[in-house]
Parts: structure tokens; sequence; C-alpha cells
């Protein structure tokens, strides 16, 4: 006789047990032909950097007594192979989350290739190797490029048979509580990392149709059940992997529909309910064996925070000084497009709650500001946290143009040389959106509010709220120096896209 609230057991079979066995099996045979890849990869770039030096002289002409054919270059080319791939490993290179961006695999790979080479040379030194020494440096480049090409494809390569539903996860969310309903709104809003959801089960009750998205793409998942009836519905609905989002005071099923997914092989992720957080805001650590469990501040403080300043008042002086000429040729569109001021201000809510003054170009009518409550009134389930319209009709003919590009925030750089803004950082609000909060959405006003950020390379206007309060979390604790170059140069095409711009 079964527990309230508990989840049968069911008996393990042959066949429940090929799952997780036929995907090591794929898995050991996608590291097996990525391994595969990159060997040849490596060793046709130490044939074309041998090509490069002996056959076209790059680096200066050859003689014809130092010329060395190919066949000299063997061993240290398989010497090379075996090194690389071992750096590579090493460095997690073939065990990459999804979502992970170019930049980071080219990262990855410059680095286990300059170790690769540093190990080669002394290889050869060992030898007493004499050949030209240009074909191990022009190896290093070629195979850094083919290495990052490679990716690129196999990335692109997987998106497009993620777009026609090939090779996708299939995911399931037990739990229609707020938590659960995040879950389901992370999943839906970045169908690019190749998950799918297939539904919820809910606690109890049918609580009737869940509503996950943003304002201008609302999603509504399909209830397959209650969390009782989940076995059934994994196995009726492929599931591959179950979101669990139940409360913590419901342990017993939590463990229930843990110790189900690992008899049927079905990957599971435990979403906690601590504090409205999320899971990347968990500190762990150890008192003399005891384990504690703290929260990440979203700050960013100290020496991190003295560097960052750094880099703002470069990056900020530098567009200034640069596009003074382009920003008075905007003023000058904009005075002669519609009457007002050149420059829009506007109080917004700072760092640790303090106010300051922001200035954009003027994008809009002159009287947009008195135009906005009647707007939000007529414009049914817009956020008001986060009030934006596609066709706003307050916009002017420059001012959409300027928007489009982002050029109006060109004098917000002024705002960052100062030190009231950063240049990535969360988007500044206003003071009226700021009162509307949930307390967890406070934790954002701890770090400096910026031009760009996660929420700008990630759908801009068309993230919900709650999307990039969780955005901007995750950027402020887990800051770093390449993290803000990473956001700076992805800012570039997210602007050229214009996704979200409006």
């Amino acid at each position: 006789m079964h527990q309230s609230g508990a989840i049968p057991r069911t008996t393990t079979t042959a066949v429940t047990r090929s799952r997780p066995h036929a995907a090591r099996r794929v898995g050991r045979w996608m590291l097996a032909a990525d391994l595969l890849l990159d060997a040849i990869l490596i060793y046709i770039g130490f044939g074309l950097a041998w090509v490069m030096r002996y056959q076209w002289e790059f680096g200066g002409n050859v003689l014809s007594w130092d010329y060395e054919p190919f066949s000299t270059f063997q061993k240290p080319a398989l010497a090379l192979i075996a090194i690389s791939l071992i750096a590579l490993t090493l460095r997690g290179s073939y065990r990459q989350p999804r979502g992970t961006g170019l930049l980071d695999h080219g990262l990855i790979v410059g680095g286990a290739m300059t170790t690769a080479i540093g190990g080669l040379v002394l290889f050869a030194f060992l030898l007493q190797f004499s050949p030209s020494r240009l074909v191990f440096i022009f190896t290093w480049a070629l195979v850094i490029v083919l290495l990052w090409l490679r990716r690129a494809f196999s990335q692109w390569l997987q998106h497009k048979l993620w777009e026609r539903e090939i090779g996708v996860t299939r995911v399931l969310v037990a739990g229609t509580n707020s938590v659960g309903r995040r879950a389901m709104q992370a999943i839906v809003s970045q169908p690019g990392l190749g998950y799918r959801l297939v539904g919820f089960v809910d606690e109890g009750p049918n609580t009737g149709p869940v509503g996950v998205g943003t304002e201008h793409r609302v999603i509504w998942p399909t209830r397959l059940g209650a969390v009782e009836e989940i076995e059934s519905v994994v196995a009726a609905q492929a599931v591959d992997e179950v979101v669990i989002a139940i409360p913590a005071d419901q342990q017993e099923r939590v463990l229930s529909i843990i110790e189900h997914c690992r008899q049927e092989g079905v990957a599971f992720k435990v979403v906690p309910d601590l504090l409205q957080l999320s899971l990347d805001r968990v500190d762990l650590g150890n008192l003399a064996g005891l384990p504690l469990i703290g929260l990440k501040e979203p700050a960013i403080t100290g020496w991190n925070g003295m560097l960052k300043r750094v880099l703002d008042v470069l990056v900020a002086g530098a567009v200034l000084l640069v596009g003074a000429i382009p920003m008075a040729i905007f003023a000058i569109l904009i005075k002669r497009d519609s009457e007002g001021p050149v420059i829009f201000r506007q109080e917004r809510v700072g760092r640790d709650g303090q106010l300051f003054t922001i200035t954009k170009f003027r994008c809009m009518v002159n009287d947009a500001e008195a135009q906005r409550a009647a707007l939000i009134a007529q414009a049914e389930g817009v956020d008001p946290r986060l009030f934006k319209l596609e066709d706003d009709p307050r916009v002017t003919r420059v001012g959409k143009w300027l928007r489009r590009w982002s050029l109006d925030e060109l004098p917000q750089f002024w705002q960052v040389l100062k030190g009231d803004m950063s240049v990535v950082g969360p988007r500044p609000q206003l003071v009226e959106e700021v009162a509307r909060y949930e307390d967890w959405h406070r934790q954002r006003l701890h770090a400096t509010p910026g031009l760009t950020g996660l929420w700008q390379i990630n759908g801009r206007s068309d993230l919900s709220f709650d999307e990039m309060v969780r955005l901007d979390l995750y950027y402020a604790e887990h800051w770093s120096l390449w993290l803000d170059i990473k956001v700076m140069l992805r800012t570039v095409p997210a602007v050229l896209r214009g996704s979200g711009a409006y």
C-alpha cells in the first residue's frame, strides 16, 4: 500500500534499462567522431603549414639544402595530434553545455593549441629536430582556425537539426507553482538550445491553462495530468528529461519522481524552491565537514569593481571621442524631424536604489511621457514593469530609425563616464517600474545599471520581466572581465539583427 502522494514504483526491466545504455552509446560514438574529426583537421593543418613554408615559401626563401619533405614532419604531426586531443579533453572542449558560444569555443581551442604547440616545440628540442620552426607557428594558427570552424559548423548543423525537431530533448515539467512556471518560461524562451516542452503535470486538481512567455509571444503548454500520473505521461510522451519544480514540503513526491526517472533511464533536474531564487545563486561550501548552503551576492565589488570601472572609462571615452561627429548629425536630424529638445532626460533607479538622470536622443514626440499612462491602460497583457510597444504611436520617423539601431543610447556613455552607469549591467528602470518589484527582483539593484547586458543579447524587448531579472542576477554573480568583453562583442550582431528592438 502506497503512502499518500507517493508514486507507485515499477519493476525495472531490460527495456527500461536499455534507454540509458543507448544514450551512453550514442554519446560515445559522438565523442569518437569529434576526436576523429579534430585529429584529421590537426593533421591537415600541419600539412598546410608545411605547404606554406616549403612550397609557397612564406617567411622567406627556402634554399635547396634547407628543403625538407613532409615525411620529415610525420612524427611531430602525430605527436601534435596526441598532445592536442589530450589538451582539448582536459580543457573540456568535448563536454561543453548547450548554448556555449563560439567565443568560448575559440578561447578553449586557442588555449589548448597553445599548450599543445608549446609541448611539441619542447618535444622537437629534445629530439634536436632542426627543420624550420615556422611550420610550428603556421600550424598553431591554422589548426586554431580549422578547429574553431569545425565547431561553428557543428553548432550550425545542430541548430538546423533542432529546427526540424531532430535530436531535440523532450522536457516535461512537474509542478505549476511560480518556480514551475519560470522553468517552463525558460525552456520556451530559448528554442535554440534544443529543448522542447511537451507539457506539464501539476500537483493537485486541474488549475486550468498555464500561459508562459512574453506579452508578444505567449505559449500555452499542455496539461498532461497530475503528478501521480507521471509514469504513464513519461512513457506516452517519450519524455527525455523531467524538470521537477515541486515545493520542498512535498519531498515524498520529489523522491518518488526521481526514483521513477532513474528506473526508466530518464534524465531529471530538480529546481529548488529556495527563497524564489534560481539554482545558480546557491553557493555550496563546508565548515569542518559540515555542508553549508549560502547565497551569492549579486554585486561586483573590490578588485572586480575597480577592473570593471577601468574598462567602462576606456570604452566610454573611446565611443564619445569617435562618435562625436555622428552624434552631432543625429542631433540635427532629430531637430529637423520634430519639435522638442534633442536630448531626452529621465530619472532612473541606479545601483542600490540611488536615482540618477539618464540622457538619450529623443525618439518620441515631445509629450510622450504624458501619453504613457493612457497607453499602458489600453495595452492588454503588457507588463507595466517592462513597458514597450512594438508599434508605439509616439515614436518619430527619425526616432524609429535610431531605436532600430540603438543609436539613441549613445549619449548614455556620458553616464558611464560619470559612473552612474556601466557599459554592461542590468537595464536601468523607472521609479514606478521598480515600485512594482517583488522582493527577489530587488536583488538586481545591487549592480550598476548598464547600456547592454545579457538581456540585450538574449532577446531585448522580447524577454519577459522575470527572464530579464534572472539574466541580470546571473551576470552579477558570475562577473568576469571576459564576460563583459563577450557581452560587448555579442551586442554588435544583436543590434544588427534588431531582434526585440522597439
